[in-house]
C-alpha cells in the first residue's frame, strides 16, 4: 500500500492523533482536510470508542457493522493499532513522536504522564513537537481532573440554561457543540503554534477544554452578565436583543426572519401594511421590550399566507428570511452541494459513500479554486499499521 498524497496548505505536516471520541478527532480531521498527514493511534481490537457508537450502523462487504458516528470525524486519516501499555506499543509511539510535527491527545489530565510520556519527555524526543491537549474542564484548577462529556459540559458551562423554549426548559444543542468547539479551538491553537515554530524553531503545548470552548462562545450573552449583571435565560426561538429576529408561524408552517436594523423593519412593515412607528414598536429597544406583541402582530399577519409565498415576499422586500430544513433537505439542497459541503469517498468495505465535507475553500487572487477535492475515507482499524511501521523502519535506516 502506498502512502497517500496529501494536498493543501498543510502538506508536509504530520499529525499524531492519540485522541478518541469527538473533540480531538474533529481537530485532527480539520488538519487532515487542510492537507496534513494524520496518523490515528487506536486501541487494538476495539479501536476508537465511536466505532461502537450507534445505531445507526451500516454493514460492510465483510459483514462488519460500521458506525456512522465514526465516519463523521475521521476522514483523511490513517489508522494504526497500538497497545500503549506494552513495551512494543510504547516503542512504536516513541518513534512516531520523533517523526511527527503535532501530537494531539484528549486523555484525562495525567494519563499521558502515567504512560511514560509527560511533556518533558515529549520535548526531549522532539523539541519541535506541537502538542494539543484537550480536557473536559481544564488541566488544572479545583476541578481540573473531571472527566469531560459534551452534555455535562453544555450544562456546566451555561449553554443549556440559554437554550430551550423557556427558563424552565433547558435543552442541549442538537450536536455535541462543546466537543466540536474544543476541536475547532484546538486546531486553531495548533496552527498558531506551528506558525510560531517557524520563528523560534521549537514546539509548545496548546491546551483547551470543553468548558473553555463553550465559555469562549458566550459572546454577547457573556457580557450581559459580566458587564450588565443580567443573567441570560432561555427564551425559545427569538433573539434576546433584536426584534423581530426569530421564528414566526404562518398558514402552513413557519419561517425565520432577521430584522437586524431599522431599515429592515421598515421594509417588512411596508410590504405587509404595518405601521413601523406604532406604539411600542418604533425602535429596536421598544420592540425587544414588547417582543410578544410584535410576535403576535406578525403571526396574525402571516396566518393566511403559505410559507413559500411568504418567503418570496420577504425576499422581494429585501428582508433576510429562511425556512427550517431537515438534514435530508440540507444535503439535497443545490446550494449546499455548490459549496463543496458533501464529499464522496471510497470506503474499503462500504464502497462509495458521501460524507459531510470541510467548510473551507481556497482560491488564488485571480479566482482559481485550489481547494483540495480528493479525500480518503475514514480508515478501518489498523488499516495502515504495516505501512506506518515500514515507513518508520525505512526512515530510521537513513
Amino acid at each position: 500500500m502506498t502512502q497517500p498524497v496529501h494536498d493543501g496548505p498543510l502538506q508536509g505536516v504530520t499529525v499524531l492523533d492519540l485522541t478518541r471520541a469527538l473533540a480531538g478527532p474533529h481537530a485532527a480531521m480539520m488538519l487532515a482536510d487542510l492537507g496534513a498527514r494524520v496518523i490515528k493511534v487506536e486501541a487494538p481490537q476495539r479501536g476508537d470508542e465511536t466505532r461502537s457508537w450507534g445505531p445507526p450502523f451500516v454493514t460492510g462487504s465483510d459483514g462488519e457493522d460500521v458506525a456512522t458516528y465514526f465516519l463523521s470525524c475521521n476522514r483523511n486519516k490513517e489508522s494504526i493499532a497500538l497497545d500503549l501499555k506494552s513495551d512494543e506499543g510504547r516503542s512504536t509511539l516513541t518513534e512516531l513522536i520523533r517523526h511527527c510535527d503535532v501530537l494531539m491527545e484528549n486523555f484525562r489530565p495525567g494519563v499521558l504522564d502515567r504512560l511514560g510520556f509527560p511533556t518533558t519527555v515529549l520535548d526531549e524526543l522532539n523539541p519541535r513537537l506541537v502538542v494539543l491537549s484537550i480536557s473536559g474542564f481544564g488541566h488544572d484548577g479545583p476541578e481540573g481532573g473531571r472527566p469531560g462529556y459534551d452534555q455535562i459540559a453544555q450544562g456546566e458551562a451555561g449553554l443549556m440554561s440559554m437554550t430551550g423554549s423557556g427558563p424552565d426548559d433547558p435543552q442541549r444543542v442538537g450536536v455535541p457543540i462543546g466537543d466540536l468547539l474544543s476541536g475547532m479551538y484546538g486546531a486553531y491553537g495548533v496552527l498558531a503554534a506551528l506558525l510560531e515554530r517557524e520563528r523560534t524553531g521549537r514546539g509548545q503545548v496548546v491546551r483547551t477544554s470543553l468548558l473553555a470552548s463553550i465559555v469562549g462562545v458566550h459572546a454577547f450573552q457573556g457580557t450581559r452578565w459580566t458587564v450588565a449583571n443580567e443573567v441570560p435565560a432561555a427564551q425559545g426561538n427569538h433573539h434576546p436583543s433584536i426584534c423581530p429576529y426569530g421564528l414566526f408561524h404562518c398558514r402552513d408552517g413557519a419561517v425565520q426572519i432577521a430584522c437586524g436594523n431599522e431599515s429592515l423593519w421598515q421594509r417588512l412593515c411596508a410590504d405587509f401594511g404595518l405601521d413601523p412607528l406604532a406604539s411600542g414598536m418604533a425602535t429596536n429597544s421598544e420592540r425587544v421590550e414588547h417582543r410578544q406583541d410584535v410576535i403576535t402582530l406578525l403571526e396574525s399577519t402571516f396566518a393566511t399566507i403559505d410559507g413559500d409565498e411568504l418567503l418570496r415576499r420577504l425576499e422581494a422586500a429585501g428582508v433576510p428570511s429562511g425556512r427550517v430544513r431537515n438534514l435530508q433537505e440540507v444535503y439535497e439542497w443545490d446550494q449546499t452541494r455548490s459549496q463543496g459541503l458533501i464529499v464522496g469517498v471510497d470506503h474499503p468495505t462500504l464502497g462509495p459513500i458521501d460524507l459531510p465535507g470541510p467548510p473551507l475553500r481556497f482560491f488564488t487572487p485571480d479566482g482559481e479554486e485550489t481547494t483540495p477535492t480528493s479525500h480518503q475515507s475514514p480508515p478501518l482499524l489498523d488499516q495502515h499499521g504495516d505501512q506506518i511501521r515500514a515507513w518508520l523502519e525505512k526512515d530510521s535506516l537513513r
